[in-house]
């Protein structure tokens, strides 16, 4: 547990600090949707820069923004490219980059639909937002909960469940999102859906004590993704396009 002091830093949630499964598949994912060679990319919340990283074999053109200074010092020692800066006021003109990233990010920002608006004005025609954020609908809160005063961290069961006073009160440093909650973040933005859908987790630390459960548990849940039981996956997963010159 970590005590109430703590708050501002749990809310800030973990960034990836290594390259596993889990984040190589959300990598494909992604390219399956948004072309990344030779475009120029923005990681929005890339923590110790770590996705910047990988951008940057498919382009030399990638910037990463967050709002911890701690985070960006020790990225900077390995990753250009990292700037200190918020979601919901980005430090760029209008129309600048190809593709936009929120990996886990979304949940944390203080205003959301602010965030996702300046994502689109700093967005080119024909670029492409990708958005994974917290389904409301998996069986775990994975941010941990806070009661009282004190902070349990760990994937707890069944809280994103609880009604939506209950759950906030619990869970105050991250939001979780409903289908029609995700849905709310582009509501006033004339984007077009790409991709609506959800994914489950990579299980790389179930892996690492019990490979077989942990193998069992990708082929299945993997396979789920393509089946109505998506819908209890880990993640959102969003790719939303600008429409380009000519395009309704």
């Amino acid at each position: 547990m970590v005590s109430a002091p703590d708050r501002a830093e749990v809310a800030l949630g973990n960034p990836s600090f290594v390259w596993r499964f889990g984040q190589d598949r959300r990598l494909d994912l992604i390219r399956r949707h948004v072309p990344l060679e030779g475009a120029r990319i923005l990681d929005i919340g890339c923590g110790l820069g770590v996705y910047v990283r990988k951008f940057r074999e498919f382009s030399d053109d990638v910037c990463g923004i967050d709002i911890d200074p701690k985070r960006l010092r020790e990225g900077a020692k390995t990753t250009p490219g990292l700037m200190l800066a918020v979601g919901e006021h980005l430090p760029y003109p209008d129309a600048t980059f190809d593709a936009i990233v929120l990996n886990e990010v979304i949940e944390h920002v203080t205003d959301d639909e602010a965030t996702m608006a300046e994502a689109f004005r700093v967005l080119r025609p024909g670029g492409h937002i990708v958005i994974y954020a917290p389904n409301r609908m998996y069986p775990f809160e994975t941010h941990g909960i806070y009661v009282g005063s004190r902070f349990i961290f760990g994937n707890i069961p069944f809280v994103n469940w609880l009604p939506d006073p209950l759950r906030n009160r619990l869970v105050p440093h991250a939001r979780a999102y409903t289908k029609g909650g995700i849905r709310k973040l582009w509501r006033n933005l004339p984007v077009r859906v790409d991709v609506e859908s959800y994914v489950y987790p990579g299980f790389d630390n179930i892996i690492a004590r019990r490979k077989r459960l942990g193998g069992v548990l990708r082929s299945t849940l993997y396979r789920a993704e393509q089946t109505p039981l998506k819908m209890f996956g880990l993640s959102h997963f969003v790719v939303l396009a600008k429409p380009g010159a000519g395009e309704g």
